[in-house]
């Protein structure tokens, strides 16, 4: 780079009669973002529709890892970098850096996927190429997405706040905190459904297979309105959450697994799950002793968990079992399951509907081998019911400590060394000033 710059000076001195004016060269291997906002084909709204696909797994592995990580599910060992077992569990003196990859990574590459479904959004605004329906759907489907995204960076960012607008690049929106941001996420989502019930039988775009259940206005409707209630449950308005559940593809009777989900592949040029770890290997994801020790007898949800050839030791830690919750490079990864929302109906329904919260619970317990609940259980012991639910239904998911925190209970987190930390959030990505 030194050597070209030296060469563009050397030119501006030669023809110093005018001023130095490097003129921009097209891009030969992709498309001009003005490409798109000029009156776009339906050929390049698909390609904004698949590359959103493909950016909702841009770095979403750092977001699985430290997740799991703080909220005591599992171990990262790799001797390629000790900041998994240093910084991230909070070992000693050390703090959380603004500028460390396992927090930046992930955060940056949600805002990389709003980015280009605002782009998408824009683009439909000024196309000619498609019906008022045909654009619903794609504005819904837009919208459904940027929530979600910014659903996951503030997870992490908790109490610092997110940005809600960034349409403008040049001009950010102020950064609002939790409260508010979960507030802007809903109504985003809201109208985002109101879109999709606008868009008719079908979708106008193709998406992928890991979304094959959810390729219509009214199923991905569905997936909204699940995805709402998520996040109406983190507000605490209870009577919401179970409103819009109705609404969601909720079902006890169901396939638990139900949901859409992330493509990956071994195919050449896509990409693999990276969530995926080769058992019994030096760098792995090894699981918190507490996951075995605190789990029920019979439950069938142990094994999530592979007992290793040998012990793995790092950092004054030692586990016996590698986390196996996908079991190759091509799995799909979802955004949330079936299981899930019937957990979020139990918890809505504590304190004001107990033979419901009790129905999801037996539902959950019954199909990993438990036998029902005792009828008549106080809110108290369904609460705690619920908790170990949560736990092990969602293992490695990402909420554990998203629900530990939101429940006031962080402190109950083992900590594995003398001086250990479980961080409340992550700092402020340098890169926001």
């Amino acid at each position: 780079m030194k050597y070209i710059n030296y060469y563009i000076f050397i030119l501006c001195l030669a023809f110093s009669l005018g001023s130095c004016k490097i003129d921009e060269i097209p891009n030969p291997n992709g498309a001009n973002v003005n490409d798109f906002l000029a009156d776009a084909s339906t050929v390049e709204l698909q390609n904004l529709v698949t590359g959103i696909e493909s950016l909702l797994r841009n770095d979403i592995v750092f977001y699985y890892d430290v997740t799991a990580i703080i909220g005591r599910e599992y171990w990262y060992f790799t001797g390629s970098d000790p900041r998994y077992t240093g910084e991230v569990l909070g070992k000693g003196d050390s703090q959380l850096d603004n500028a460390g990859f396992y927090g930046t990574r992930p955060y940056a590459g949600r805002y990389k996927t709003v980015k280009n479904a605002n782009i998408l959004i824009d683009a439909v605004a000024n196309t000619s190429k498609v019906t008022e329906a045909e654009a619903n759907g794609y504005l819904g489907f837009a919208k459904t997405f940027q929530a979600y995204e910014m659903s996951i960076a503030l997870m992490l960012q908790y109490n610092n706040g997110i940005r809600l607008d960034v349409s403008d690049p040049d001009k950010l929106g102020d950064f609002v905190g939790y409260g508010d941001a979960l507030a802007g996420i809903l109504s985003l989502l809201d109208e985002a459904y109101t879109h999709l019930q606008g868009a008719g039988d079908s979708f106008s775009f193709t998406l992928s297979s890991a979304m094959a259940d959810f390729s219509n206005p009214v199923s991905f409707g569905e997936f909204n309105r699940g995805l709402s209630a998520r996040i109406a449950l983190y507000t605490g308005d209870n009577a919401d959450v179970i409103r819009r559940l109705a609404d969601s593809f909720m079902d006890m009777m169901g396939d638990f697994d139900l949901g859409p989900a992330r493509f990956y592949s071994t195919a050449g040029g896509d990409q693999v799950n990276s969530i995926f770890r080769v058992r019994n290997q030096a760098d792995g994801i090894i699981a918190h002793p507490t996951f075995l020790a605190d789990i029920m007898d019979g439950d069938a949800r142990a094994g999530k968990v592979v007992l290793r050839n040998d012990p793995l030791t790092l950092d004054g830690l030692t586990g016996t079992h590698d986390v196996f919750i996908y079991q190759s490079l091509n799995d799909f990864v979802p955004f949330m399951r079936n299981e899930e929302l019937i957990l979020i109906a139990a918890e809505a329904n504590i304190g004001s509907d107990n033979t419901v919260a009790e129905a999801a619970l037996n539902a959950i317990r019954g199909a990993h081998g438990l036998a029902p609940l005792e009828p008549g259980m106080s809110d108290e012991e369904l609460v705690t019911e619920l908790i170990y639910q949560r736990r092990y239904s969602l293992f490695g998911e990402g909420h554990r400590w998203v629900d530990m925190r939101r429940w006031d209970m962080l402190d109950l987190l083992p900590i594995d060394r003398v001086d250990d930390d479980v961080w409340v959030q992550f700092p402020r990505p340098v890169s926001e000033g």
